[in-house]
């Protein structure tokens, strides 16, 4: 971690979704660096994890107690068409585990110091050109859902707030890593030089390389003034047009064949309004401030990193 206060000091940290894109690669990092990590499991627990069941709201305190943090990042892949059931799993995926643990953690004797709870650059709503910071206001709820579900979101960590633990919500842009998430699932069709921009590519695409998520979620653990919200993208968003020009060349495939906004309206539904189609310029202003320095703050670095492009690599993607 980036702190000098937890240079040295053995952190226990529970993390929710432990097993996704981004919860894995934290885990992965903590322990590396000699921390303890205790995964919250919805299976039969393995030993050293923590079973819990936010539908249910079943989570035993005393799995809590002496835990120095929680990371809280599972929840519903907003990737897919938006049924009315859909909608609803996304949310309460959200809310509920947040609540739960919240509260949970409020009612502990040794509660934890800090609650870093997942947050969301969609909180923003679609906001075409206008440039986005923590100060902004956030999207309207009622006409935006992702603006919405955002709102409920971080509002569900209210009791843990109350309770004097320090609670970050690191708003999240498109996470880039090979391994899955957008980017994941862009390469196939780009790969077979059917990969285009969507609809007219002028939205904005507020990005951030996986490596520069995990250090800047250890940074925000050990970083004791870092509470509230903060956008955890990189400070050099790009239109898409620009993504789909950098990844195209990368994988040498062209890029000739542009996605029509009202193909992926039919395809996909409101999702591809707010998540495709959508703009959102989004700057990580408070993260800068307490001191975060980027590895790869421009797009065409952070590509080459996770593809294995870069200069002087001798690997394929």
């Amino acid at each position: 971690m980036q702190s000098s206060d937890s240079a040295g000091t053995q952190l226990h940290v529970a993390i929710t979704g432990a097993r996704g894109l981004i919860g894995s690669a934290l885990a992965w990092r903590l322990t590396d660096e000699g921390h303890r990590v205790s995964a919250l499991v919805r299976r039969t627990p393995q030993p050293g994890q923590i079973p819990w069941n936010p539908e249910a709201g079943i989570l035993n305190p005393e799995h809590l107690e002496g835990v120095d943090a929680v990371v809280h990042l599972a929840g519903e892949n907003v990737g897919a068409r938006w049924t009315p059931a859909k909608k609803t799993r996304i949310r309460n995926s959200r809310v509920q585990g947040t609540r739960l643990l919240s509260e949970t953690l409020a009612r502990l004797r040794r509660p934890a110091a800090v609650l870093i709870s997942a947050s969301a650059v969609g909180i923003y709503g679609n906001r075409k050109e206008e440039v986005l910071d923590e100060h902004s206001p956030l999207g309207d709820p009622k006409e935006d859902f992702l603006a919405a579900v955002g709102q409920d979101w971080e509002a569900a960590a209210d009791p843990a707030r109350t309770a004097g633990i320090r609670v970050v919500h690191p708003r999240l842009g498109l996470v880039l890593s090979p391994a899955g998430g957008a980017l994941g699932r862009m390469l196939p069709p780009f790969r077979l030089g059917l990969g285009g921009q969507f609809g007219s590519g002028s939205q904005w695409m507020s990005w951030i390389v996986i490596d520069d998520v995990v250090s800047a979620l250890l940074h925000l653990l050990a970083t004791h003034t870092a509470a509230g919200a903060g956008n955890v993208t990189s400070p050099k968003p790009v239109r898409n047009r620009e993504f789909t020009q950098a990844l195209g060349p990368l994988l040498s495939r062209p890029t000739p064949f542009p996605l029509p906004a009202a193909a992926l309206r039919l395809t996909l539904g409101q999702m591809a309004d707010s998540t495709l189609l959508g703009s959102a310029r989004v700057l990580p202003r408070r993260l800068e401030a307490t001191g975060f320095r980027f590895s790869y703050p421009d797009l065409e670095g952070a590509l080459r990193h996770v593809l294995g492009k870069e200069r002087g690599a001798s690997f394929p993607a």
